[in-house]
């Protein structure tokens, strides 16, 4: 048996213990790769990386405790014992040289003792070669898009939102009206899957500001920066749901971003990938349709709820010196083709400090849709009222 597999044993057993004690309520006795009601430290890993660095933590605060005591007891023996009231007089004395070797010497093997298996670890955190899967997390305000790049599932593609209702959630000196539920912010619309026991590249980038794509039970934790890729990997050795947030301050919404991995059996995993690719397929539209004016608009205001509302608001207003306002924009107002290259390849705002990110994951049809409603809604009246898929897709060419 190896060091992480028997240090994830002692933590399991903990966990079973401590939930035996009654520590925690019972529901979240139930709850795996989540933070726990009245936990103490960090989650159990569920890979090997994971228990390496959990032994590395546990490892380095025994070592700071035993000298934070071996200092601390000498002054202070040193201190009660050598008092002025007891008549001892200070010493007069020059340097050293055994004492000076001694805490050269101490110092230094110490470090040496810390920094050697860190330093195995840090370099095995590093080395993505040889994964089974390759997956790419985009990060944008506030939500995740996932692609499968390489290997089993190669073709997928969906964006990941908070599931909680707003109504859990409330508003700004509103209550929620709804009870919150075990997983509160923790859950989402579409999670990542990934099967058990193969080892995942995680390839990260941004499109609008830097985010951080991490799940602590994976033991991994990697910035989303908008134009670079940086990479990660982990290796779930346990089935389950594990949970995540993004951890870089990104915006208004950074606490409604959260990251689900779902780990599943090999069977399981070919079965998802499977009923997913036949639902993408149901998705599809065929740019070449055409829709009627309330077709696009019944279409784009779903699009716009699921994307747009958390900078542009629902009454299209934006948000004041942050994201621009959608009602009596003259970029919704103009050309059509305008706003088609705007949602297609971003725009760079001088008023507004949040540049408007491009959204080319977005079918053809959902950004004519969505333009469509945004040039009908509210107060505006666009001269080009509708946009069609075609004329999207000519656009990406």
């Amino acid at each position: 048996m190896t060091y992480a597999t028997r240090l994830r044993a002692v933590l399991y057993g903990c966990a079973v213990l401590g939930a035996a004690a009654g520590s925690v309520p019972a529901w979240a006795q139930q709850l795996t790769g989540r933070p726990q009601e009245h936990q103490l430290n960090m989650q159990a890993p569920v890979t090997a990386v994971g228990a390496d660095i959990y032994g590395l933590h546990i490892w380095m605060m025994i070592v700071c405790l035993v000298i934070f005591i071996a200092v601390f007891g000498v002054m202070f023996y040193s201190v009660f014992k050598h008092r002025k009231s007891l008549g001892h007089k200070p010493a007069t004395f020059h340097e050293s040289t055994a004492v000076e070797i001694a805490w050269t010497i101490v110092p230094f093997l110490i470090v040496i003792g810390m920094a050697l298996p860190a330093t195995k670890t840090v370099v095995a955190l590093k080395d993505t070669s040889n994964a089974d899967l390759t997956i790419k997390a985009t990060g944008m305000q506030w939500k995740w898009g996932y692609d499968y790049l390489k290997g089993e599932g190669e073709g997928i593609s969906f964006l990941s939102n908070l599931s909680t209702p707003r109504s859990q959630i409330g508003e700004p000196g509103v209550a929620p009206t709804e009870a919150r539920t075990a997983n509160y912010l923790l859950e989402v619309d579409n999670e990542m899957v990934v099967p058990v026991n193969k080892k995942i590249r995680m390839v990260f980038t941004a499109n609008d500001v830097i985010h951080a794509w991490t799940v602590p039970a994976f033991a991994i934790k990697q910035d989303a920066i908008p134009g670079f890729v940086r990479d990660g990997w982990f290796k779930a050795e346990q089935i389950g749901v594990y949970r995540g947030n993004c951890v870089e301050l990104c915006g208004k919404d950074h606490a409604f971003m959260p990251i689900v991995v779902r780990v599943v059996s090999d069977a399981d995993y070919t079965a998802w990938v499977a009923g997913k690719k036949k639902e993408m397929a149901a998705l599809a539209d065929d740019p070449t349709k055409v829709w009627t004016i309330d077709e696009l608009k019944t279409r784009g205001e779903a699009v716009y709820t699921a994307n747009c509302v958390a900078c542009h608001q629902v009454n299209g207003k934006g948000i004041p010196a942050a994201f621009a306002a959608l009602d009596g924009s003259p970029n919704v107002l103009g050309s059509k083709a305008h706003q088609i290259d705007i949602l297609l390849h971003g725009q760079k705002s001088g008023k507004f400090p949040t540049a408007m990110p491009a959204w080319p994951q977005l079918s053809d049809t959902e950004i004519a849709a969505v333009i469509t409603y945004t040039r009908n809604s509210w107060s505006n009246k666009a001269a080009e009222n509708i946009v069609q898929p075609a004329e999207v897709l000519a656009a990406r060419k």
